[in-house]
C-alpha cells in the first residue's frame, strides 16, 4: 500500500466529485466555461482512479514515485487550470494546462514502461 498514493487519490476523487455538483447546482457556466469545467472533471476523475490503483499496487519506489507524482501534480495543474479559467476566463491559464496533461501523460507512459519491462524481465527470470 502506497500511503501518498491513496491520500491524493482521495483529494482528486473528493474535489472531482465536489466540482462536478457545484457545476450541476451552484454555478451558472455559459456553455464554453461548462465545457472546461466538465473536462476537469473528467480529467480529475481518471487521475484520481489511477492514484488509488496506484496506492494498492505493491511497485517498486521508483516506478510507483514517478507515477504518483506525475498523476497528482498533472491533475491539479490540468484541472486545476480549468476550473479558474472557467470561472474567471483569465486566458494566461491556457498556458498552464498542458503542463498539466504532459505529467499526466507521463504517468501513464511511465506505467505502460513499467508493464512492458515488467513482464520482458520476469520472463528472463529477472
Amino acid at each position: 500500500m502506497n500511503r501518498p498514493a491513496l491520500l491524493f487519490a482521495a483529494f482528486h476523487g473528493f474535489a472531482a466529485i465536489a466540482c462536478g455538483a457545484v457545476a450541476a447546482h451552484a454555478l451558472q457556466l455559459d456553455a464554453r466555461a461548462l465545457g472546461w469545467w466538465n473536462k476537469a472533471v473528467f480529467y480529475q476523475s481518471m487521475q484520481a482512479l489511477m492514484l488509488l490503483a496506484l496506492g494498492l499496487a505493491a511497485l517498486p519506489g521508483r516506478w510507483q514515485g514517478v507515477m504518483v507524482f506525475s498523476a497528482a501534480a498533472g491533475a491539479a495543474l490540468f484541472s486545476g487550470s480549468l476550473y479558474l479559467l472557467a470561472l474567471t476566463h483569465w486566458h494566461p491559464l491556457v498556458y498552464v494546462t498542458p503542463v498539466g496533461g504532459l505529467l499526466m501523460l507521463t504517468a501513464w507512459a511511465v506505467l505502460a514502461l513499467y508493464a512492458w519491462r515488467g513482464t520482458t524481465h520476469s520472463a528472463h527470470g529477472e
